[in-house]
């Protein structure tokens, strides 16, 4: 097998584009994507003593893209991605602020200020659910509401990391939107 040699100096000239399509069709946000192909190029520079030669050169670029957009989504999904379903029930509870679905993962708990809207709201969560893609559903109802692990998750439907934070994210816009339009 042939050993493979890095070289650097080539990398923008023979891989940006390829590797900037790449990471713009997993994060369809254009400057997103530039910052991702940097960011591997630095981490490339950074880890080049750790290249073995087994893989072709952009192969190695692409794995190290490929860990780039997932811990993105990790971002995301650990902080911006809170704010994207968060309600408020009221001042004078220690609920305020905490995940909608956490909420009314039991619609008949007692946290909301009111039995009855509690219970509306875990009911309108539920319709806006069975509204979503059939595998975005299950995906987010096995990691969200039942709490499984992403390892869980991933391992149980097939799907890599990556792939699993975009249907959550994807899968939250719509509640909202659907909640927004529903329910508020």
């Amino acid at each position: 097998m042939t050993k493979h040699k890095l070289q650097p100096d080539t990398w923008v000239d023979q891989y940006a584009d390829y590797l900037f399509n790449y990471a713009v069709s997993r994060v369809s946000d254009t400057e997103i994507a530039k910052d991702l192909v940097q960011e591997t190029f630095f981490a490339g520079l950074n880890s080049a003593k750790n290249y073995k030669g087994d893989a072709a050169e952009r192969t190695w670029l692409v794995s190290i893209l490929k860990r780039k957009v997932i811990d993105h989504y990790r971002k995301i999904n650990s902080k911006k991605g809170k704010a994207e379903v968060r309600i408020n029930y009221s001042s004078d509870t220690d609920a305020e602020g905490d995940w909608l679905e956490q909420q009314v993962a039991d619609p008949y708990s007692k946290d909301g200020d009111n039995v009855l809207e509690n219970e509306e709201l875990g009911d309108a969560l539920q319709d806006c659910i069975s509204k979503l893609p059939q595998k975005q559903a299950l995906v987010f109802s096995m990691k969200t509401i039942q709490g499984m692990s992403t390892e869980d998750v991933c391992n149980e439907l097939g799907i890599n990391p990556s792939n699993l934070w975009v249907m959550i994210h994807r899968a939250r816009t719509a509640l909202m939107g659907c909640l927004n339009e529903n329910w508020f």
